[in-house]
């Protein structure tokens, strides 16, 4: 199966870090200790639960966009829109499979943990983790905003 996203410039200004089984442990560690810098009163039970967000997913991974360096045309929030555009198409792909899909983020995602062990250069932004596997239960989803909200036409007021 090939992929791709709107690209200008052709940059492919975003990642994909696979998360395998063996290191997930690292990752709750990081996640474990972001808490912890963030709430030195975090309970045990607290931290347990901060430590099994690695563990829920048979295929986890991090979405990393690169805002530079590179074409200096093409600004940073169009790189991270063509990132995001490589993430829905991966949801997209993994709900036409039968599986299903989930972007998680938190406060953990832009700790100095997280930046150090997935090696991010100073110039990539951690996005999201996508979480891909089956299905387990349905929940029902947000209550989605009515169009008029976010939809207008130019030269019309609010």
């Amino acid at each position: 199966m090939r992929a791709s996203a709107p690209d200008h410039g052709s940059l492919v200004p975003w990642r994909f870090v696979v998360v395998p089984p063996p290191q997930r442990e690292w990752l709750a560690d990081v996640f474990a200790q972001a808490l912890l810098q963030r709430d030195a009163a975090a309970t045990p039970e607290q931290l347990g639960q901060a430590r099994e967000k690695a563990f829920r997913a048979p295929l986890l991974m991090l979405a990393v966009a690169r805002t530079g360096p590179g074409n200096e045309e093409i600004p940073a929030t169009e790189r991270i829109l063509s990132a995001g555009c490589a993430i829905q198409n991966m949801l997209l792909a993994a709900t036409a499979l039968g599986h299903g899909s989930a972007l998680t983020t938190g406060k953990a995602l832009q700790s100095t943990g997280v930046r150090t062990l997935f090696v991010l250069d100073d110039d990539e932004e951690p996005l999201c983790f996508i979480s891909l596997g089956s299905v387990m239960a349905q929940k029902a989803g947000p209550a989605r905003p009515a169009i008029a909200r976010y939809v207008s036409e130019l030269g019309r007021t609010r």
